[in-house]
């Protein structure tokens, strides 16, 4: 049986084929799974695919229709996915229940130094010999407060960098993580969080409850030199409001590696188009912003780890096992 991978990156595709070796055959697209490549899919039982694939109604309804019948999405995020539509389809839809937290915590804190220390700005200037200080000065981060949205298992390894700064701890969450309270957090109400931090990070899932977390509300509450860091998903931030609180000048710095609407340009080579988004066209202008595409999941190995958990779906799918990582079961057959 030959497996359809979709979105695969040219440094994934050696350790897809290589995890897969022995198990299966397997076929790898850099083309994302949308409406229009879906109809590729047909054929295949099996079909991979990537984080910013779309999953709505017409797309399942072309998979369905062309013989997929397991659906292994390379990720932890499900949002891109109509689940009631595959259960109604009789589609399996599997994901990545957890990889390498410290991937993702410590790209946070990558973004979050690049903006503090303007490592960006100062980059460019020594390429071209420019080796001047001006607008260069950051400020030390022990003794701040470091206010995390969501304390699992990114988070809490987000907060364990934040302890060894020295940095007072502030999160929330839905229930309380106890290592970050033995570490020294103290859960608060998000709008305390937003008054009182002066870096803030999210970690929370993208969800109904979590669409816009951080919003103009949200954003007015926050400390005009505050530092924030979105290295989950881009619904969580109004990315309009935030355009528009950074052109009054507030921030010391913003550093994002997702973007609400980064699908269809995220991942992909736009350097010779024009890019008709103007929210993002303005973000990127800002000096104190930062905008990396979707990366801080890509070490090799938070990558290996995804991928040989995707075998290992597939493996469980054809021995009818299922696992915690099965989001929409086989249907029950007599």
């Amino acid at each position: 049986m030959e497996i359809l991978a979709f979105g695969v990156q040219s440094d994934e595709k050696p350790l897809i084929e290589k995890a897969f070796a022995g198990h299966h055959d397997v076929r790898c697209l850099d083309v994302f799974l949308n409406e229009d490549t879906a109809p590729i899919a047909a054929g295949y039982e099996i079909v991979s695919s990537s984080v910013n694939a779309t999953l709505n109604n017409r797309v399942l309804q072309t998979l369905a229709a062309g013989g997929t019948q397991l659906i292994a999405q390379r990720s932890t995020g499900f949002n891109n996915i109509d689940l009631q539509v595959a259960e109604r389809l009789g589609l399996t839809v599997a994901r990545v229940s957890s990889y390498s937290p410290y991937s993702v915590a410590e790209f946070a804190w990558t973004l979050a130094m690049a903006v503090n220390r303007r490592i960006v700005r100062a980059s460019n200037r020594t390429r071209d010999f420019d080796f001047r200080l001006d607008g260069l000065m950051g400020r030390d981060l022990r003794g701040r407060t470091v206010g995390v949205l969501g304390t699992g298992k990114i988070g809490e390894a987000f907060t364990r960098i934040a302890h060894g700064f020295g940095m007072r701890l502030l999160g929330w969450d839905v229930a309380e993580n106890p290592a970050c309270v033995e570490l020294g957090m103290t859960y608060v109400p998000k709008e305390q969080l937003f008054a009182e931090a002066d870096l803030i990070s999210l970690h929370v899932p993208l969800l109904p409850a979590t669409q816009h977390i951080i919003g103009a509300d949200a954003l007015r509450m926050m400390k005009d030199d505050a530092i924030l860091v979105n290295s989950s998903r881009g619904g969580l931030v109004d990315t309009d409001a935030l355009v528009g609180e950074l052109r009054a000048g507030r921030f010391t710095g913003v550093g994002l590696d997702v973007y609400e609407a980064e699908a269809g340009l995220f991942f992909l080579d736009k350097s010779l188009e024009v890019v008709e988004d103007d929210t993002l066209a303005r973000l990127v202008t800002f000096p104190n912003v930062v905008v990396t595409s979707h990366q801080a999941y890509y070490t090799v190995d938070a990558v290996g780890q995804i991928i040989a958990t995707t075998v290992q779906n597939v493996l469980d799918y054809r021995a009818g096992r299922r696992s915690e990582n099965v989001l929409v079961p086989a249907p029950v057959t007599d």
